[in-house]
């Protein structure tokens, strides 16, 4: 006799354990199914260890720096292997809290690799090849996504990594070619540096952090350039060699074709869904692009099975996911959550300084047709900022002129990914330019940057 439940969740990241632990303050019998570590990609290989490596960066950068705010120190060494066992060890650290919440909240954790299959079956093959069958009411897929490996720049582990290999080098490399600029490269190039290594970036687009609005690529671009990472934009490569000791790859660049050659190159560019094996085709489940379709409450097109996450449309971002889980589950149960509005999601990378937005980006919101009122404050106007030592970077906030709605904010600076909470809950609220204004902000913060930028756009800034 299978084992029953309320709910089964395969894959433990941010969606799935959050999802599971919400069903089962709702009164669900759970069971989670992990084939590898609980927490997933996010606490394991992804957002909580690679914070730890930049950690490690920035305080290197402040010992470097230390002359500048009164102190003398010796020459700094990168110890590599501590500074990654470090890393591991915060990740392992959150995964057993995740054990924890799991006892705490009667979760089963089913370790093995999970499938669907009919009458709302889930058989999970453990290490040693042995299966059992689970059923449940109610499935819900959130087996997350890997780093992309294009054909002619395989991710072979060794001298072409991904994300994973790139958080767990035995050493620190003499050089790295980074080819992508989004949150994955930026970060992987800032840490790189900092550690000694001599990095290139190589982007497609025409800017880096093609996503972000063009004043933070333009400001960013000069900022990587005093670090010493060198940038090529509008470039696209065409062709990878590994057969020498280091890697050559061949580039089409807007002055020509060039070869660049490093130790080591990472691919950060982009990611691809775990869609594999999990018995999709045979019960028929709707797909798009590699990505399973849902509906508003992440519902396929299978009555019972759901999916959240990087499997499913919409920006790979672990709050995203973990919010996706729990609206899904409190669907199940009969509640009325309100679902997502994906334009009020935050992005954020987190180099030094900092990268945060939400919203529309400029030209968005002109291409939507908006009439807008702009206002930018920079950091190097800022009290606190300049005490810290951290003037690089500026808040820009974007408003409808005609009724004053804040359409969408980008912040480069120290501090911004936990700044930007604030501009999502005011999106949230329906905020005005006008009432940020009069929202008393502590002095002297970073945060008072935002208040700043708001009186900037209606021809009230103090301090500029």
């Amino acid at each position: 006799m299978a084992k029953q439940y309320d709910l089964i969740v395969i894959g433990s990241g941010p969606g799935g354990y959050v999802a599971a632990i919400r069903a089962s303050q709702l009164g669900m019998k759970v069971g989670v199914v992990e084939r590898e570590a609980l927490g997933g990609i996010c606490l394991n290989w992804g957002c909580i260890p690679t914070k730890a490596l930049l950690k490690s960066a920035e305080v290197m950068e402040y010992i470097q720096n230390a002359k500048k705010y009164g102190i003398k120190v010796g020459e700094p060494e990168v110890q590599f292997g501590d500074v990654v066992k470090r890393s591991r060890n915060v990740a392992g650290g959150m995964s057993k809290g995740v054990n924890f919440l799991f006892r705490k909240n009667k979760i089963d954790a089913i370790m093995g690799t999970g499938k669907l299959s009919p009458n709302k079956e889930v058989i999970v093959t453990d290490k040693s090849g042995n299966e059992t069958t689970y059923t449940a009411k109610h499935i819900i897929l959130a087996t997350g996504a890997r780093a992309r490996s294009l054909p002619f720049m395989p991710i072979d582990g060794i001298k072409i990594i991904g994300y994973r290999e790139a958080m767990t080098l035995p050493n620190s490399p003499s050089s790295m070619l980074i080819v992508g600029s989004g949150a994955i490269g930026m970060e992987f190039a800032y840490f790189y540096a900092a550690m000694g290594t001599k990095v290139t970036i190589v982007e497609y687009m025409d800017r880096i952090m093609p996503k972000e609005d063009k004043d933070v690529s333009k400001q960013m671009a000069r900022i990587y350039k005093k670090k010493g990472i060198t940038l090529y934009t509008g470039t696209k490569v065409t062709a990878v060699d590994t057969s020498g000791e280091g890697v050559k790859a061949t580039a089409e660049t807007p002055k020509g074709v060039k070869t660049f050659e490093a130790d080591i190159m990472l691919s950060a560019v982009g990611i691809v869904a775990n869609v594999e094996g999990l018995g999709l085709e045979g019960l028929g489940i709707e797909m798009d692009r590699g990505l399973v379709k849902v509906d508003e409450f992440y519902r396929t097109n299978v009555s019972g099975i759901y999916a959240i996450g990087d499997m499913t449309p919409g920006p790979a971002l672990a709050h995203k996911a973990s919010a996706e889980g729990i609206i899904c589950v409190e669907k199940i149960a009969g509640h009325h959550p309100e679902p997502i509005d994906y334009n009020n999601i935050p992005y954020c990378t987190y180099c030094q300084p900092e990268v945060a937005s939400v919203g529309y980006t400029e030209e968005a919101a002109k291409e939507a047709g908006y009439e807008l009122k702009i206002g930018k404050f920079p950091f190097s106007a800022s009290g606190k900022a300049s005490a810290a030592g951290k003037k690089d970077g500026f808040v820009k906030l974007i408003f409808d002129a005609k009724y004053g709605e804040l359409l969408g904010a980008h912040m480069l600076g120290a501090g911004v990914t936990d700044m930007i909470a604030e501009i999502v809950i005011a999106r949230k609220l329906e905020t005005t330019g006008h009432e940020i204004i009069k929202a008393i902000h502590p002095h002297p913060t970073m945060s008072e940057a935002v208040m700043e930028a708001a009186a900037a756009a209606y021809d009230e800034v103090i301090h500029l």
